[in-house]
């Protein structure tokens, strides 16, 4: 089992920058394919960003130059650096893991964190 915990979501204006981290513990995250999700009020749970075990990494169109995904296995965490922020980055923010897939899909996912809140003013 792993367990995940989110940080670092908060209240941001447009154009600026937040860090969301995600510390595992319970197994090494550095045998996981990790990635990033959210939710916003009334959507669908969308992919964000996903990084392989191998360090190769995957964005959403709509993040694409302005989010970076990075893993530091030897703290067993996840980031998520958000540049130039925009309001429609407004969502809760979920990490999740798998063991044997590196999807964009949150089937393939089986865990989860609670999820940290992003809110972004125009």
């Amino acid at each position: 089992q792993v367990q995940l915990v989110e940080s670092g979501g908060g209240l941001v204006q447009a154009g600026g920058s937040l860090r969301l981290s995600c510390a595992a513990s319970g197994r090494t995250l550095s045998t996981y394919a990790m990635a990033w999700f959210r939710q916003a009020p009334g959507k669908e749970r969308d992919f964000v960003a996903r990084i392989a075990r191998d360090g190769i990494t995957d964005y959403a169109a709509s993040v694409k130059g302005r989010f970076a995904i990075s893993r530091d296995n030897a703290k067993n965490a996840v980031y998520l650096q958000m540049n130039s922020l925009k309001p429609e980055d407004t969502a809760v923010y979920y990490c999740a893991g798998s063991q044997y897939s590196f999807s964009r899909s949150t089937a393939a996912y089986t865990y989860w964190g609670q999820g940290t809140q992003v809110t972004v003013s125009s």
